[in-house]
Parts: C-alpha cells; sequence; structure tokens
C-alpha cells in the first residue's frame, strides 16, 4: 500500500507542476516578436486577410482568454491544430515522437553499455593508465558539441569511408515495417521485417553515438566517483578478505551500493535526451520531435510548442517517478514518504 499511495501522491503532484508548465510555455511563446497570420498568408499577405485570419485563430482576443480556450481544449484531450503541417498537433505528436523515443532508447543503452563498466574500471585501476584513458574519454565527451561531433562521423563514416548511412531512420530502397509502436527496430522484430531491422539498426549508429557520447563521459565520471566512495566501505574489505572474486565484489556488491546517484544521473540525461536531440536530429536527419519543434518556432506554431512542451514535460516527470521506484527496488531500507 505505501509504494501504490507514493505513486499516487506524485502523480498529484504532477499536476500544478504541469500547470505551471502551460502558463510559463504559453505566455513566453505568445510574447515572442512576429505575427503567425502573417507567416501562413506569406509575404503577399494584404492587411486585411491577415486581420481576417487573426480573428479566425482567436490571435485577438486577451492573452488570457487564449490562455482559457487552450487549457480548455487540452483538458479534454485537444492540444490544437498546427498552423505549420495543418494537422491536429496530437496526430503530429504521435508521427514524429516514436523516432526521437527510439533514438534516446538507444543513446541510453549505449550510455549504460559503455558508462557504468568505464567507470568501474576507473574506480578499480585509480590513478593507473586504465584509470587515466577513461577518465580522458569521459572528459572529451562531456566537452564536445553534439553538433560538432555528428559532422566529424558523417565526414568520416559516411563521405570517407562510406560504410554508413548519412542519415534518415531507414534505407530509401527498404520499407518501413508496418505501423504498431512508430519504433522501426520494435515494429521489426514484432513483424519479422528482417532487412527492416537491419537497415534502422545501422541508421541508428551514427546519430545514437553522437548523442550518448555526453552522456557517456557523465555517467562514467558519476560511476567511477560513487564506486571510489563505496570500494573504501569496510563490507568491500571484509567481502575481499572472505576470498570474493573481483568481478564479484564489484558487481554484486559495491556497484549495487553505488547505484543511487548513477540511477539519479541516469533519469536526468534521460529526459535531458528527449527534449535536447534537436542538434542531433538536424545534422542526421532524423524525422523526429526536435525538428518538429524547430519547425514550429520558425513558423511560431504555438500549438505545436505547447504540444511538444507539454509532452516532454509529461515524459520528464515519468522518468523521474521510475527512478524514485528504482531507489526502493535496489534499497529495500527505504521507506515511500
Amino acid at each position: 500500500m505505501g509504494a501504490i499511495r507514493f505513486i499516487v501522491k506524485r502523480l498529484i503532484l504532477m499536476l500544478p507542476i504541469l500547470l505551471g508548465i502551460t502558463i510559463l510555455t504559453f505566455f513566453i511563446s505568445n510574447t515572442i516578436p512576429g505575427d503567425p497570420a502573417r507567416l501562413i498568408l506569406g509575404p503577399k499577405a494584404t492587411p486585411e486577410g491577415i486581420e481576417r485570419l487573426r480573428e479566425e485563430m482567436g490571435l485577438n482576443d486577451p492573452i488570457y482568454v487564449q490562455y482559457g480556450k487552450y487549457m480548455y481544449g487540452l483538458v479534454q484531450g485537444d492540444f490544437g491544430k498546427s498552423t505549420y503541417s495543418q494537422q491536429a498537433v496530437s496526430e503530429d505528436l504521435k508521427r514524429y515522437f516514436p523516432a526521437t523515443f527510439e533514438l534516446t532508447l538507444f543513446s541510453m543503452f549505449l550510455t549504460v553499455l559503455i558508462g557504468i563498466p568505464f567507470g568501474i574500471i576507473s574506480a578499480n585501476k585509480k590513478d593507473k593508465i586504465p584509470d587515466q584513458i577513461t577518465r580522458f574519454m569521459a572528459l572529451t565527451g562531456v566537452a564536445m558539441p553534439a553538433f560538432w561531433l555528428g559532422i566529424i562521423l558523417l565526414l568520416f563514416f559516411y563521405l570517407k569511408i562510406g560504410i554508413l548511412p548519412g542519415g534518415g531512420r531507414i534505407d530509401s530502397w527498404v520499407s518501413p515495417p508496418e505501423a504498431i509502436t512508430g519504433m522501426y527496430t520494435i515494429d521489426s522484430l514484432l513483424t519479422g521485417n528482417w532487412e527492416a531491422l537491419k537497415s534502422s539498426l545501422i541508421h541508428l549508429i551514427l546519430p545514437g553515438f553522437t548523442q550518448a557520447a555526453v552522456t557517456i563521459g557523465m555517467i562514467t565520471r558519476m560511476t567511477r566517483s560513487s564506486m571510489l566512495e563505496v570500494l573504501r566501505s569496510d563490507y568491500i574489505r571484509t567481502a575481499y578478505a572472505k576470498g570474493g572474486s573481483e568481478n564479484r565484489v564489484l558487481y554484486g556488491h559495491a556497484l549495487q551500493n553505488g547505484m543511487m546517484p548513477i540511477l539519479t544521473l541516469m533519469g536526468m540525461t534521460f529526459g535531458h535526451a528527449l527534449g535536447g536531440s534537436v542538434l542531433v536530429e538536424s545534422v542526421f536527419s532524423w524525422p523526429g520531435l526536435g525538428r518538429y519543434a524547430v519547425n514550429a518556432i520558425n513558423y511560431l506554431d504555438f500549438p505545436a510548442v505547447m504540444g511538444v512542451t507539454i509532452l516532454i514535460a509529461v515524459l520528464f516527470i515519468t522518468v523521474n517517478l521510475i527512478i524514485d521506484i528504482l531507489y526502493h527496488v535496489i534499497d529495500p531500507r527505504l521507506k515511500y514518504e
């Protein structure tokens, strides 16, 4: 019951947070200089045409009235209509979000696969050559801008040696799998479309590694710091004294007790990756939420901007809730409060 009460409490606390996010985003986006009606009609628009469209879109209403109308539709599941795509924002989100989510999941898989082992090696070989190498790689990953790394990888692996594709989610001559989740790799597995699976996985490599480079460096440093603190503990020395193997002590005792700060950082980086994939998606022509958000901002598409912001906020809060639950799975001594 304690766990259920904890989850319900956190879900209730989400409501004022989301309300505050909608207020800030709506008022900031609607005070940006520019006229959406003029952008929609183009350079040949007449003042009468612009004024007529502004009236139809409700842009002449006071901003608090516009916000009230938006929230009235939102509580009914209506995110509004995109002025850029001329479709419901909810439909646009369904189309673009799976690509971003798939890319983020792949980048986080690389982060865990590389960052945590590197951090453990670095802590276990403190001040030795493996530690120096992993620390240098971690600092390099954190310091490199994503767009620069993406361009370098494209120049080498796509243009120079031509072993990896330059952009998109799947080869043009390969038919996308039947849409179930919207994520090509998952849908390919579910439908047994192995050609699409191979193509979509290959297309994930460059953008996934580019997005993961910073988080790999951050997770490596956090894992090293956390493991160093745990490895100084008395029970670790006792485990070694009892004849425990190095792998058993490191992965069975030390890592489990040092996972709390690592999980916290993973939750933060996952949410950041979801909302911060704009540069990576632009470099690799990835048709995801980031590119959709950029187009929405350029065209002053307020409903689309609001839809993207709310979706990312909900996902960020949900990921942090999952991390809080995992705390109690790892350490049963914690109480739900």
